[in-house]
């Protein structure tokens, strides 16, 4: 018998997210369209560190700026987001050119902007967390914790109660509105969602939590399979081959 694939609905896409500058904050987005190098305008730009351009992880993040979150990149022409210029507002509320030696000057000395065409990305171009996942480790370490400490590209709300359900999702294609992508890895977590979101302030009990309760992993990273067009509460399926 030949096998053949049927989708199952597993959840909504309840949040939407991109990431024009790495460690900046995220664009929220209503709708987007997904290439093979991951969202548009998402990570094409990142700030070096002084005098590490040799080194295997030379970007400027929330680990050695944790205020660098509170800056807001946006598109100028959300219609070309590739080729268009981002703009920063500062937490002081300047509105700067990213590559504006200015903002380069206020993260740090030495400091200076890089653009790359397919994306500043720590492992795979697409990240995922559910609703659900947020909760059982909020529960654990006992208080609310906000989506953005983890920083995902899409925020999905499942069917049911499980705990941690995206595991299941490993090696698996997932489709969401035309676009449809794998599954390729648990998304192993650092020291930047220590870091509070609004405050700025570190609590160490979220990372020694999730390297006890979860071998230091926390939602997926994933690979497109199928460009495109994504928007907020989109259903999501999940491929399954009988």
């Amino acid at each position: 018998m030949r096998d053949f694939c049927r989708s199952v609905e597993v959840g909504r896409l309840v949040g939407l997210w991109r990431y024009p500058v790495k460690s900046m904050a995220a664009e929220p987005l209503d709708q987007v369209d997904v290439s093979w190098f991951g969202l548009a305008g998402d990570r094409r730009w990142a700030f070096l560190r002084d005098r590490v351009m040799g080194s295997g992880f030379p970007w400027l993040t929330i680990r050695e700026v944790g205020p660098m979150q509170h800056y807001r990149p946006k598109l100028k022409d959300p219609g070309k987001p590739d080729g268009c210029q981002i703009v920063v507002q500062t937490p002081g509320g300047r509105v700067l050119a990213v590559d504006d030696p200015e903002l380069a000057a206020e993260l740090g000395p030495g400091v200076c902007a890089i653009k790359q065409n397919r994306g500043v990305f720590d492992t795979f171009p697409l990240s995922l967390i559910t609703t659900q996942t947020i909760s059982s480790l909020s529960t654990q370490v006992g208080f609310d914790l906000h989506v953005q400490r983890f920083r995902p590209n899409f925020l999905v709300q499942v069917d049911g109660n499980e705990a941690y359900p995206e595991d299941a999702w490993l090696g698996r294609v997932l489709r969401i509105g035309s676009m449809r992508f794998r599954v390729d890895k648990r998304d192993g977590r650092c020291v930047v969602i220590t870091v509070d979101p609004e405050t700025s302030q570190r609590q160490n009990t979220i990372l020694r939590t999730v390297a006890q309760e979860r071998q230091g992993c926390l939602g997926v990273y994933g690979t497109p399979v199928e460009p495109g067009m994504v928007s907020l509460y989109d259903r999501v399926f999940l491929e399954v081959w009988r």
